[in-house]
Order: C-alpha cells, then sequence, then structure tokens
C-alpha cells in the first residue's frame, strides 16, 4: 500500500512540498496528498494582496508574512525561493498523486489554494478541491460539531479512503 501525505495549514504546505519532493526524487510514491487549508504561497499577503474581506480571522496577512518569513529565512514575497520551498512557484506540478484540497471562502489561503487546484488539473492530476461556504482558517477545530465541519471531514475521510482502495 502506497503512503498518504496530509496537513492543515502550513502542515498542508509541508504536505504538498513533501510530495513534491518525493515525485523529484523518485524514492517512492504516493497514494494521494490531502491538504486542508494549505498555506502554499509566500507571496499572498506580502507582494500579492487580498480582498478585504478575506483573511480577517485567525490567520491574516502580518500572520502570513511571518509564517513564510520564518521558513524561508528571508522576506516573504522575495523574487526569488529556494525550489521546494513554496508549493505554489514549483512551475511543473505533473506527475504529483492525486489531491484533496479544502479551504474556506474566507479563508486567506482561497485564492492561492483555489490557484493551486487549478494548476494541478492542467498538469493532469486528479483533483478534488472543497471550498466551504463562510468558512474561515482553522474553521473546524474551532466548530467541531457544526454540519459544516462534519461534511468538511467527511469528504476528507472519503478522499484517504479512495487513496487506499
Amino acid at each position: 500500500m502506497l503512503p498518504a501525505v496530509m496537513g492543515e495549514s502550513a502542515g498542508g504546505g509541508h504536505a504538498a512540498m513533501l510530495a513534491i519532493a518525493a515525485r523529484d526524487r523518485k524514492e517512492f510514491n504516493l497514494a494521494a496528498q490531502i491538504l486542508i487549508y494549505p498555506m502554499l504561497d509566500d507571496r499572498t499577503g506580502s507582494s500579492r494582496s487580498v480582498p478585504p474581506h478575506i483573511g480577517t480571522f485567525i490567520w491574516h496577512r502580518r500572520s502570513n508574512q511571518f509564517g513564510w518569513s520564518s521558513l524561508l529565512g528571508r522576506a516573504a514575497g522575495g523574487s526569488t525561493v529556494v525550489y521546494g520551498s513554496v508549493p505554489a512557484r514549483v512551475s511543473d506540478l505533473s506527475r504529483l498523486p492525486p489531491a484533496f484540497i479544502g479551504t474556506g471562502s474566507i479563508d486567506l489561503f482561497v485564492e492561492e489554494d483555489i490557484e493551486y487546484a487549478n494548476r494541478l488539473l492542467t498538469a493532469g492530476v486528479p483533483v478534488e478541491l472543497r471550498v466551504v461556504p463562510g468558512a474561515y482558517h482553522g474553521f473546524d477545530g474551532i466548530a467541531p460539531d457544526a454540519a459544516l465541519t462534519r461534511q468538511f471531514r467527511a469528504a476528507q475521510l472519503a478522499a484517504l479512503r479512495r487513496a487506499f482502495d
């Protein structure tokens, strides 16, 4: 059975980085990448602005700049980054494992997550994209019993089941 990678927020970005590294190194294949409101692009909120209603709750532009700058060791949104450190900046997304990408419609990462899903699709990678209406970053941890959270988690589990069938 092939392994899968999964992560939330920065962990979702790291899971995407690991999927890219596994493909590039050709050491093993992955069954899936399950990316939950993944942090994929250091330019979001730094060199790329976001609409004023996006990313105002829990994780915002300043948090994102700090997180990416800490990871990269330099200011987020710069002209170059080390290959593989920012999934959205990797030009070739072909031959990656099938992806489930889930995010909220007012999450700071919604635009970058949708764009990454589209790029994966264009590269021939099967993708399930789930955008939860009115959901903010980490909504499922704050409202674990909400109907939207239960549906969101059920979709994640279904994606994992498909990967291991």
